[in-house]
């Protein structure tokens, strides 16, 4: 067993069909807008001052909200009113599959609690570490920058693993490194699939398709998101009173069996679960 979505759990344990899952999905995708999307279908904002604020947030840890009212694109008062329709309109999943025959209300309240109950042991409540830090706070921080980062910077949705000792850095289709110094000494690491890759230079590269992208600009998009996960860890960190240098940032693919743990270093890894099955790790190599 492992983390699993709940339209994932539905279609392994032969509840609903994956048709169904898609027809529920392609259904979510028609009536839950993002913020920004409401914002436009309110006629509130154009498409070019919201793709002005997501340039900005790369940069910022702010919500899109708070951003586009600090930019004056929005009134708070128009922000909190998408926020409502937003939370008014939302459709999830299992709502989705009832609406277009899969499930019955009863069958979702009794196939959600199963769900609930299998999941349990992988849930993350929060950001815990397994060790005890002396930059404990920093890395949680380096955690949670990363999470929104990939909710902010690349729109995919994920469940994020329970952090555990790593003994080995497990081998991927590609790892991109950023070395970290000044009053902590790490190795920040984002391990990504062939399929993840896409999805990064695809939300990087602002295109719908990065098919005939060579080689090398699609390892680039992996590393300008650890540049802008890393730049902005930097500046909490200075905000948290640590100085963290960043250095440009490197890619690796290591070999079948993995890459051994240096001595004197603790790894702490953040497995993250992306929703359409691809795969991605968070990676910190601490030096103790």
């Amino acid at each position: 067993m492992a983390v699993k979505f709940f339209g994932q759990f539905l279609v392994e344990q032969n509840i609903v069909t994956s048709e169904a899952l898609l027809n529920a999905i392609n259904l979510q995708d028609k009536n839950n807008l993002k913020l920004g999307e409401m914002a436009v279908s309110m006629g509130l904002i154009t498409l070019a001052d919201i793709q002005k604020a997501h340039n900005v947030q790369m940069s910022k840890d702010m919500r899109l909200g708070d951003l586009l009212v600090e930019m004056g694109f929005l009134t708070l008062a128009q922000v909190n009113d998408i926020i409502t329709r937003q939370k008014n309109t939302h459709l999830y999943i299992g709502e989705a599959l009832v609406q277009v025959g899969a499930l019955s209300d009863d069958e979702l309240r009794k196939h959600l609690d199963a769900f609930k109950a299998d999941q349990a042991q992988y849930v993350s409540n929060g950001i815990e570490l397994p060790i005890s830090s002396a930059n404990g706070k920093i890395w949680e921080m380096t955690a949670d920058l990363t999470y929104k980062m990939i909710t902010r910077v690349l729109d995919l949705q994920f469940r994020p693993g329970k952090c555990a000792l790593a003994t080995v850095i497990p081998s991927n289709f590609m790892l991109a490194a950023m070395d970290l110094s000044g009053d902590v000494e790490a190795r920040y690491l984002i391990s990504v699939s062939e399929g993840l890759q896409k999805s990064i230079a695809k939300a990087i590269l602002n295109e719908t398709s990065v098919d005939q992208e060579p080689a090398e600009i699609l390892e680039d998009t992996v590393m300008e998101f650890v540049n802008v996960v890393c730049g902005n860890v930097a500046a909490k960190a200075s905000q948290m009173g640590v100085i963290m240098n960043i250095n440009p940032p490197v890619t690796l693919h290591p070999p079948a069996n993995g890459l051994t743990i240096p001595d004197g270093h603790t790894a702490l890894s953040f497995p993250i679960h992306i929703v359409d099955g691809d795969t991605m790790e968070m990676i910190l190599l601490i030096k103790e």
